[in-house]
C-alpha cells in the first residue's frame, strides 16, 4: 500500500496528540492532578520530605523526580511544583513552600536554588495509604 508521506504524518501526529492531551496535559479525573505533579508527591513522600520534617531545598526535589520518575527538563517539574503550592491556584495546596513562590499577580517566582518545600499536611493525607496493596 502506498502512502504519501503527509498522509503518514498528519495521521500518526494526530494520534500522537491526542495521547499527549489524555495522558499528560489533563488532570486525571480521579484525583485532579497531572502525571508530573502525582510524581512529584510520590517522589517527595519517598524521600521523606513530608510536613513533619524539615524544609528540603526544591532543586533536590526535581532533581530526584527528573531522575527516577520522569524524564523531562527540569523548568517543566519545577512550574509543576510551584503550581501545587500556590494556594491561588489550588484550594488545598500539597507543596508547603518556604520562600518565593510567585503572586496572584503574576509575579515571577524564585529560582529552584533560592526556595525550599515539603508535602503539605493534606498531601499526606493523601499519600496515606500509598504502601497498601
Amino acid at each position: 500500500q502506498e502512502l504519501s508521506l503527509e498522509d503518514v504524518m498528519g495521521e500518526r501526529f494526530g494520534r500522537y496528540s491526542k495521547y499527549i492531551i489524555q495522558e499528560r496535559a489533563l488532570p486525571d479525573i480521579r484525583d485532579g492532578l497531572k502525571p508530573v505533579q502525582r510524581r512529584i508527591l510520590f517522589a517527595m513522600n519517598e524521600d521523606g520530605n513530608t510536613y513533619q520534617h524539615a524544609y528540603r531545598k526544591s532543586a533536590k526535589a526535581v532533581g530526584n523526580v527528573m531522575g527516577n520518575y520522569h524524564p523531562h527538563g527540569d523548568s517543566s517539574i519545577y512550574d509543576a511544583l510551584l503550581r501545587i503550592s500556590q494556594n491561588w491556584k489550588m484550594r488545598e495546596p500539597l507543596i508547603d513552600m518556604n520562600g518565593n513562590n510567585g503572586s496572584i499577580d503574576n509575579d515571577p517566582p524564585a529560582a529552584m536554588r533560592y526556595t525550599e518545600a515539603r508535602l503539605s499536611m493534606n498531601a499526606g493525607d493523601m499519600l496515606t495509604d500509598i504502601d497498601q496493596q
